[in-house]
């Protein structure tokens, strides 16, 4: 008899609001048996699971999620593991494909984008991406402090428009304070910087400030901070960094 082989989709919410998921993540969660999250993001979808089992743990359980994807999977089932924002970017999909391949399993998995923190940030900024820029996370769970610095100073000297993820946390306060230092190494106080929490989802704030003044507001987990290059500028409150055309 033929083994069923099943699937696992990985979805990217986006920010979180329905209005913003694109159609395909919200036709690959509808056709769903089994979803599996983080309970913070399984919340947002609430209003999609209907009739569906769910499964939803903790932080940190990453690898326990996607082995339980992968383990559902081969049993025949149709399983999507959902991240916030693009699941490709900070997400699910490294970790799903490298435990289905230290699992040697066959089953089929399919990677679908959803709209990043970052981009959401830029969009209720104005246009502070539209030329190079770099996205650098400030946790050190996963990476080296050292090597997060020096990530840091490198971009500052190349003039890239930086993009800050996980900027603090309650026990993570002076991360962002020599984030700042280093980038003010290359940059004047005056460079512009967008600070938004909860980018495109409910309890939206958008702060427009400077580099030299930027510690003064509230920033924590659900903040995206985007500092600009040598050329971005605000005019009407919206940060603009210019793409090079001839106007």
């Amino acid at each position: 008899m033929t083994k069923v082989k099943g699937r696992v989709a990985v979805v990217g919410l986006g920010p979180g609001d329905l209005d913003y998921m694109i159609p395909a993540v919200y036709k690959a969660i509808q056709g769903a048996e089994v979803v599996i999250g983080y309970k913070t993001y399984i919340d947002l979808i609430k209003p999609l699971l209907e009739g569906k089992q769910v499964i939803n743990n903790g932080m940190r359980k990453e690898i326990e999620r996607c082995q339980l994807a992968v383990e559902m999977a081969e049993e025949g089932k149709n399983v999507v593991l959902v991240s916030s924002g693009d699941p490709g970017i900070y997400g699910m999909a490294g970790a799903l494909l490298e435990v289905k391949e230290e699992k040697n399993s066959e089953i089929d998995v399919e990677i679908l984008p959803g709209i990043t923190a970052v981009s959401g940030a830029a969009a209720s900024l104005g246009a502070p991406l539209m030329h190079d820029f770099v996205v650098i996370s400030l946790s050190d769970l996963l990476t080296e402090w050292e090597v997060i610095k020096k990530r840091l100073y490198h971009a500052a000297a190349g003039d890239f428009v930086v993009a800050l993820y996980n900027p603090k946390s309650m026990g993570r306060t002076t991360q962002i304070q020599e984030a700042v230092e280093i980038l003010l190494r290359h940059r004047n106080e005056e460079t512009p910087v967008g600070i938004v929490k909860n980018a495109k989802r409910h309890g939206e704030k958008v702060v427009v400030t400077t580099l030299g003044k930027m510690l003064k507001e509230e920033i924590d987990m659900t903040t995206v901070v985007i500092i600009g290059n040598s050329n971005t500028y605000i005019k009407n409150g919206k940060i603009i960094t210019p793409r090079g055309y001839s106007l």
